[in-house]
């Protein structure tokens, strides 16, 4: 998890180190370009749905979150001590934000659209409830975490999004898996970050992300492969966007940031559209839905990616009916495999003829002009030939 200091200064661009407040983001930001969001909105925009932030607080006086929280179902369980000391803890409902994280977080999946910035969140008409467990410093641990999971359950979220700080992870522990499992059981679908320690290779696990039942995360960069820093192993269910994340920021305004932790509420607004246009679906459904038309090169699993690099518009649109898992013969009765994305290893047949028929043309040039030189070569020598026998001298 990362995050600046707020700041009284003026605002701030979006680039470089970010103050708060900002300077609004002008145009559309790449991880929403690569998104038909017309045909996406035509389709659902998380009406009705309350996707639950558990993080550093959300931000109700930035403009696209004012009317996007709802303050009322809110907590803050951040522990009102440290090592003796007493700890700024804020509004009573986690509708403030020293940090930053847990506002670009809230951003990402419900921020309203304005005229004034091409950010919006991807589901733009979903509820968020703020939920503070942990601040700059990481006081928040295992247990508040636990409370935070139980009061979304109670507090009616339909999505929990949980961006854990991987600087500070929680460890896992027998009372989180039964949170986490209380959650599931309540029918919540359940969205974690995979964790940014990626860069030396190492695969380990990341709680709560890596529990069964809950969509673990990973981080795509522009390419759609999986950022450096994202963290892999066989836990990591799909992977999004998390290189060059523009959200909102407290007070106004957008930055940039990187991390597994925006990769997460990608996934979660995309969770918040399926439940707001299917109802009915079970959260394992909708998992298993994102999982499955996610884009991918290999029908199985992979432990970079998962099931590949989510893709929203697919999502919703090929949705005629639900999937219990994307893992041939795994996972819920009723399992089909999936549809990889074609991976073209050689020359398509269209192509190879296409090409194919450049060559016969081409060939078929090359002998009428071939013919066509030799027919004039050989009158030129006939002309010369009858020149010599009816004056005994050469024409030239």
């Amino acid at each position: 998890m990362t995050g600046a200091a707020p700041a009284a200064a003026a605002p701030a661009p979006v680039t470089g180190q970010c103050t708060y407040p900002a300077e609004n983001y002008p145009g559309r930001p790449w991880a929403l370009q690569r998104v038909l969001l017309d045909e996406l909105w035509e389709q659902s925009e998380g009406k009705g749905v309350r996707v639950a932030v558990i993080d550093t607080g959300v931000d109700i006086e930035h403009p696209q979150l004012r009317d996007a929280v709802d303050a009322s179902r809110g907590a803050n369980f951040l522990p009102a001590e440290a090592d003796g000391e007493p700890l700024e803890r804020g509004s009573a409902k986690g509708t403030d934000d020293q940090v930053g994280h847990g506002t670009k977080v809230a951003g990402i999946i419900a921020a309203r659209r304005s005229d004034k910035t091409g950010f919006a969140g991807l589901a733009p008409e979903a509820t968020i409830i703020p939920i503070k467990h942990n601040d700059a410093e990481g006081h928040g641990k295992v247990e508040e975490m636990v409370k935070a999971i139980d009061h979304a359950r109670r507090a009616g979220a339909q999505v929990i999004n949980i961006s854990q700080d991987t600087g500070s992870p929680v460890d896992s522990t027998p009372q989180l898996k039964a949170a986490v499992d209380r959650a599931l059981a309540a029918d919540i679908v359940v969205v974690a970050s995979a964790g940014n320690e990626g860069l030396g290779g190492e695969s380990k696990n990341s709680y709560p992300a890596a529990y069964e039942g809950v969509l673990a995360v990973a981080a795509s960069d522009r390419n759609g492969e999986r950022a450096p820093f994202s963290q892999s192993g066989d836990f990591v269910d799909v992977a999004a966007p998390g290189v060059d994340m523009v959200s909102t920021v407290p007070g106004g305004g957008h930055c940039a940031d990187n991390g597994t932790s925006f990769s997460a509420p990608y996934v979660a607004g995309v969770a918040a559209l399926l439940r707001a246009k299917h109802p009915k679906w079970k959260q394992e459904e909708i998992v298993a839905q994102i999982e499955s038309t996610a884009e991918r090169t290999v029908a199985d699993r992979d432990r970079l990616v998962g099931w590949g690099v989510v893709d929203p518009v697919r999502a919703l649109t090929e949705d005629d009916r639900p999937t219990r898992s994307p893992a041939p013969g795994g996972g819920l009765a009723g399992a089909e495999p999936p549809d990889p994305a074609p991976l073209t290893l050689g020359e398509p047949p269209d192509e190879r003829d296409a090409r194919l028929g450049t060559y016969v043309t081409l060939a078929a040039a090359v002998t009428v002009a071939a013919l066509t030189g030799t027919a004039i070569a050989l009158r030129d020598a006939r002309r010369r030939g009858r020149g010599v026998s009816s004056s005994g001298s050469s024409t030239t």
